[in-house]
């Protein structure tokens, strides 16, 4: 629970923006440097009820979203609320990305300012060249990776050379966008048609040959999850293991079909043991490079996933 969460309420609810910027205080993050998330939930920075949810669900990931679905009266709002609560969880079992909105609608001045907020990463939407994406390396903080939104016609044709660092690292589909800007109808996204079976198809391979996560696209129909269901079988079968989510109930599926029962045994032996090391030292919290922060909560999770699995 957020300590000051009436404060910040009260200033959010009178429009006082001058009152919750002073509520925002940076400081130092433990990154969370997880690059084997799955479900990927998108929640509103103008939304406070959605930000409190932050600890409660079920997610590995989660992208505050500061462009669609927020009003641009609320956007300056949005962005420091975002900075409130990134501060508020200073280290988190779940990555939390940062969805600006597009450069040429103060993506840059809204990078600028979160850098000193540490977020885990930072996700550009409308990217369409590789001009671009050095200009937002050169301003982001050297710590933090750096995600791309692929729904522009030139991003497309663009694709195999966006990496442009090492720490771009994940790619997300924004499929509806993509098919607006290539002038194809929204109709095809269907899993049977061959034009919408090609775009993911492309978009997996280009992104598993240039060393990025791919990120299937969201399902905007959120209470159709028979059909949410049929896309992720789908998309396993092609060889997907991540896909972004708008409701916790497409987070669960997600984590069904998803889940690699092998590879979180493996996680969760790695993090026992190296818990159990550093204790031996003294040490109750601490930064891995791989697992990202661990402390006695993040290795009883682990120790519960050996036991139910023993």
């Amino acid at each position: 629970m957020l300590n000051n969460f009436e404060e910040v309420k009260a200033a959010y609810e009178k429009r006082d923006l001058v009152k919750l910027d002073e509520l925002a205080v940076p400081t130092y993050r433990v990154l969370n440097r997880r690059k084997d998330f799955t479900s990927v939930l998108m929640l509103s920075c103008s939304n406070l009820d959605h930000l409190m949810k932050i600890d409660s669900v079920e997610a590995d990931c989660i992208v505050l979203n500061l462009e669609d679905g927020v009003s641009r009266e609320d956007k300056p709002f949005g962005l420091v609320l975002c900075a409130i609560f990134l501060s508020h969880h200073k280290h988190c079992d779940k990555k939390l990305v940062v969805r600006v909105n597009a450069l040429n609608e103060g993506g840059f001045e809204e990078i600028a300012y979160l850098n000193q907020f540490m977020p885990d990463a930072i996700r550009v939407p409308k990217i369409r060249e590789v001009k671009e994406v050095e200009s937002v390396y050169e301003l982001l903080d050297e710590k933090t990776e750096l995600h791309l939104s692929i729904e522009t016609s030139d991003a497309w044709k663009n694709l195999s050379l966006l990496k442009v660092d090492k720490r771009i690292t994940t790619f997300y589909l924004g499929i509806l966008d993509l098919f607006a800007d290539m002038k194809l109808p929204q109709s095809l996204i269907r899993r049977d048609n061959p034009t919408a079976l090609y775009i993911l198809s492309h978009f997996l391979v280009t992104c598993r040959i240039i060393g990025v996560r791919p990120i299937s696209f969201v399902y905007q129909e959120f209470k159709n999850l028979d059909d949410f269901k049929e896309w992720l079988y789908l998309e396993k079968n092609m060889g997907y293991d991540a896909k972004g989510c708008i409701s916790p109930d497409q987070v669960s599926l997600v984590n069904e079909v998803f889940a690699d029962e092998e590879k979180e045994i493996r996680r969760a032996k790695i993090i026992v043991k190296l818990f159990e090391l550093k204790r031996e030292e003294g040490i109750s919290g601490f930064i891995d490079e791989e697992f990202g922060f661990i402390d006695e909560p993040i290795y009883k999770g682990a120790l519960s996933v050996l036991n139910k699995n023993s």
